[in-house]
This record gives C-alpha cells, sequence and structure tokens, in this order.
C-alpha cells in the first residue's frame, strides 16, 4: 500500500500560489509571484530536502507539470532535479492528447480520482504532490490525501489560490511533527486521523 502525501508552502492567510517567481502562475491576476525567496531560509531548504530523501513518485496538476517541464531537465545537477527528472511523473489533465514530454511522465486517465485510488493500492514508492492547486482540490474533496506537510511563511498575500478551498472532505488531522525555522517559517507535518469528532463547552 502507498500513501499520498500532500506538501505545500503557504501563506499565514493560506495561499500557495506562484511562491517562486513572478511567472510561474499569475492566473486571476496574482500579483506575488516570487513572494517566497525573500522569506525563505535555510531550515526550510533541509525541510524540503527531507521531502525527497526517500523514493516518491510525483503526483502533479497540468500547470505545475508545465512549470516543472520547463525547469529541471535543464538542471539535472541539482539534486531536486535529479530527483524530479528520474522519478516516476502521474500528470492530471483533460487532454489526453497533450504530449507529456519529460521522461517518465504518465497520464492519470479519465478518472484520475480513480486511478490514485489504484496506485494507492499498489506496492511502490510514496506518492507526493507539488504545487497544483487546482488539482489537490479533488484530492481533498475526495478524501484520498494520506499525510500532509506544509510550510507556513510569516506573509499574508490577501489574495489567490489556496491550499484548501471549498468542498474539502471533512476530516481531522493529527500532528506528527513541528519546527519553527529562524526566519520565523512553521513546519508542520500532519497524519489522516479519523473523522471530525464534536462536542460542547456548555455543561448538561
Amino acid at each position: 500500500m502507498r500513501k499520498l502525501k500532500v506538501a505545500a508552502f503557504v501563506s499565514l492567510d493560506g495561499v500557495m500560489q506562484a511562491p517562486g517567481g513572478p511567472e510561474e502562475d499569475p492566473s486571476g491576476g496574482f500579483a506575488f509571484g516570487g513572494w517566497l525567496p525573500p522569506i525563505t531560509d535555510e531550515a526550510v531548504g533541509q525541510a524540503v530536502g527531507d521531502l525527497f530523501d526517500k523514493p516518491f513518485d510525483l503526483v502533479l496538476g497540468r500547470r505545475t507539470y508545465d512549470i516543472f517541464a520547463g525547469y529541471w531537465p535543464l538542471h539535472d545537477e541539482h539534486p531536486i532535479g535529479k530527483a524530479f527528472n528520474a522519478t516516476t511523473k502521474h500528470v492530471a489533465t483533460r487532454d489526453p492528447d497533450l504530449a507529456l514530454a519529460w521522461n517518465n511522465s504518465r497520464w492519470l486517465g479519465a478518472d484520475p480520482v480513480a486511478e490514485i485510488r489504484r496506485l494507492k493500492a499498489q506496492d511502490g514508492p510514496e506518492l507526493l504532490t507539488q504545487g497544483s492547486a487546482d488539482f489537490l482540490r479533488t484530492l481533498f474533496a475526495a478524501d484520498v490525501v494520506d499525510d500532509l506537510q506544509t510550510i507556513t511563511f510569516p506573509v499574508m498575500l490577501g489574495a489567490g489560490k489556496r491550499l484548501f478551498q471549498d468542498g474539502v472532505a471533512p476530516r481531522a488531522w493529527r500532528l506528527t511533527e513541528a519546527k519553527i525555522t529562524p526566519g520565523g517559517s512553521i513546519v508542520g507535518r500532519y497524519a489522516k486521523a479519523g473523522a471530525v469528532e464534536t462536542g460542547s463547552f456548555m455543561g448538561d
């Protein structure tokens, strides 16, 4: 059995859009592309590196796939580039005729959630998402995510694509690890913990 892990950079108000650069994803008129580099630190880099220190397959939405496919094949000397170029990329796209030219890339099919469930039922490396905000909405709604790693940065962006959007399946999570970096970012790791429980502070 394999697990699906979502890993995301988020602002204090939950925005994950275009952290890496101005041209990454300007959709919706997003004005703060590249918000991450000025506020990251070495401890964040270590947390990111820890994600890739064991075998994994990537699960990507189409936009993130195109961004990565245009960058990482040219940077195979970088440890992340080497890992991304070698691993299998499972890609969600509504157009099966679009070429997936990056090596070891495969289409998730017409029903990507069903294919994710099929992959999870197999033996193999962890399934790991990067970016892919639009596709994450589908994955959270289908309740197929097993683990989360969020790195929350001390900035508010006001608008943009968010990690958690309307329609997520209600779910409790258990914090398994937490760390504050020297730059004030919070690395949180969570595991799925069952159904949401309710109660009351009011007496009987």
